[in-house]
């Protein structure tokens, strides 16, 4: 690298002194030897070997080059989440180009690291760069997904932080900080936030506690969040114009930003542009299902968008390093919904969905259409007459829990997903409740009457809530929900989790300028949540909820207006939703479904 620290990479080339070939490089922080299971499935491997996915590769006509980030296996240099990544991805290209073996065109390619890696070297211009295929990331903006939403934190990267440390080259060096980190227990110190630096289950790893916490400190966008490496955004017409290929799902934290840089890139660039949204988690393209609900044979990209992912990516790439005709459309997605809504054998919900197309996202055809919140708890088209209120207490130590969603890298404390609204042995929380996420008093829900036709949803949902509270500072918490009829399977019906957002209030005008509220004053918020889409069957009801926690997954506002990583006090919110006319949501809608 240009600052003298070595970085250890594999390549994968056809014979002893290859010819020249275009280069597929991949860059991780998980070990660039070990299998992962976004590495799909083929043939009796799921996940394969790397030796295995860069062969078929190979006998594609690429050579592959997959290097550890700095820090990371066997590479040198102190690891940082995110900053060394710009820098050490535009020298390996570059180093790569120069090699005897590579014919001049190099193309990267990877799944969540592995794709934020990629847009933070396209951020440095790589003028010998010549696809991009951004699987599940690519940082537009971290701070606004992948590492806050709305201002809230979120806690994956804690987990993320955790796990990472325990693997890391020092700990593997050095049995005393192993055996330490492997006595703490995460669900215990999740019980008991704050942390605090030196008194965290990272303190045993410095370096892995010094760039969390300096995350979780920078509550403001401010310079920290426009460095290079985690914000796209301001960058953008810096990026090479070249083919990229944007892939992610709707239960994926990085929906946001797949769907933003194809449309941002679309419009600065000539080179084609492509999106694939499907019905996975993070990553898990090869099975059908998401938590405890199936979507069918249609929803693995497998056998259905190609033979497997090795395929997928190789196809894509051929037909963008040696253009030809093409008539892939520009977005490919998985619009969820329409299944029986029974049992299947392996205990999970059949929701259905099938695969459709569009030149562009939302879909062409997709309009907005504006629902109201009323206090008598529904949801529809037209206003009530009287302006009310809906109030709930927001208490910091019994949060609303996180039951499935946009999750990755939450174990051993949350996983994505969909789900039925209901805690169960799986789910983690402050307190041993059973009963509905609806029932609870601090959880306001609001739905449509029974459909009595299908409805189709595909785009963005977002909120806008006129609210007050009396805590100097809270959060709003928007869901959108299917709640599925009762039926022979499922008596109590099934409350199916789509998409869900937050708004911390001290970010309600800026995330730039956070102000605290003034307790009893009216304010108006926005809050969005990532785009989805879904088929409502008729007999099913669109709800919306809404709160002022989902935790583990976001940090839990203390309701005191201080920084999050050292405010030890909690307080109640006594928080207020002004309905019957002055609360909203907005889906998009496909014309011709509207209820």
């Amino acid at each position: 690298m240009r600052d003298g620290v070595e970085l250890a990479a594999d390549v994968y080339a056809a014979g002893p002194d290859p010819a020249p070939r275009p280069v597929l490089l991949e860059r991780t922080p998980y070990g660039r030897r070990k299998a992962r299971g976004s590495d799909g499935a083929f043939e009796s491997w799921n996940p394969p070997p790397p030796e295995a996915v860069c062969r078929r590769f190979v006998e594609r006509g690429y050579h592959v080059v997959r290097q550890d980030c700095r820090g990371r296996g066997d590479s040198g240099g102190e690891f940082v989440k995110y900053l060394n990544e710009a820098e050490d991805g535009y020298d390996t290209v570059e180093w790569i180009a120069a090699q005897p073996w590579c014919d001049g065109r190099v193309a990267t390619m990877g799944v969540s690291y592995a794709a934020h890696v990629q847009s933070a070297l396209a951020s440095l211009g790589a003028p010998r760069l010549s696809a991009m295929f951004l699987d599940s990331g690519g940082f537009a903006s971290a701070y606004e997904t992948g590492v806050r939403l709305g201002g809230a934190f979120e806690l994956k990267q804690a987990t993320w932080a955790f796990a990472r440390a325990r693997t890391s080259a020092a700990t593997l060096a050095d049995p005393v900080r192993g055996a330490a980190l492997d006595a703490e227990s995460i669900e215990e110190w999740f019980r008991h936030l704050p942390w605090r630096r030196g008194h965290s289950p990272l303190r045993h790893a410095p370096e892995y506690e010094g760039y969390l916490f300096e995350q979780w400190e920078q509550g403001r966008f401010g310079p920290y969040w426009q460095q290079l490496g985690i914000y796209g955004r301001g960058y953008f017409d810096r990026f090479p114009d070249v083919p990229s290929l944007h892939i992610s799902s709707w239960y994926d934290p990085y929906i946001r930003t797949a769907i933003e840089n194809f449309r941002e890139l679309g419009e600065r660039r000539t080179s084609p542009v492509y999106l694939v949204l499907g019905p996975w988690t993070h990553g898990r393209r090869s099975v059908s299902y998401a938590g405890d609900v199936d979507f069918g044979p249609e929803a693995t990209l497998d056998g259905n968008l190609a033979a497997d992912y090795v395929e997928f990516r190789a196809d894509w790439f051929d037909s963008q390093l040696d253009p030809t005709p093409s008539t892939t459309p520009p977005v490919r997605y998985f619009r969820m919904g329409g299944g029986s809504g029974k049992r299947d054998a392996d205990g999970r919900l059949d929701h259905g969905g099938r695969w459709l197309s569009s030149s562009t996202w939302p879909p062409e055809a997709a309009r907005a259409a504006e629902f109201h919140l009323n206090a008598d708890g529904s949801l529809t088209s037209e206003p009530r007459a009287v302006a009310r209120y809906l109030e709930y207490d927001h208490d910091p130590r019994d949060p609303v829990p996180t039951i499935g969603g946009q999750v990755t890298s939450g174990e051993p404390v949350m996983v994505g997903g969909a789900f039925d609204q209901r805690p169960d042995d799986r789910t983690f929380s402050l307190t041993k409740s059973r009963l509905p996420l609806a029932s609870r008093p601090d959880v306001l829900t609001f739905e449509t009457e029974p459909l009595e036709r299908d409805v189709v949803v595909a785009g963005p949902v977002v909120a806008r809530l006129t609210v007050s509270s009396s805590a100097a500072d809270t959060d709003f918490a928007v869901k959108l929900v299917d709640v599925h009829p009762p039926s022979a399977d499922y008596p109590a019906g099934f409350a199916m989790n789509l998409t869900d957002g937050i708004l911390r209030c001290r970010y309600r005008d800026s995330f730039e300028t956070p102000s605290s509220l003034e307790p009893g004053r009216i304010y108006d918020v926005t809050v969005e949540a990532p785009d989805t889409a879904n088929l409502f069957a008729r007999g099913h009801r669109i709800r919306v909820n809404i709160s002022s926690s989902n935790f583990p997954r976001f940090d839990v506002n203390s309701g005191t207006g201080e920084a999050e990583t050292t405010d030890r006090r909690q307080v109640t919110a006594t928080n207020r939703v002004f309905v019957d006319g002055r609360s909203t949501i907005t889906l998009h809608i496909v014309p011709g479904e509207e209820v």
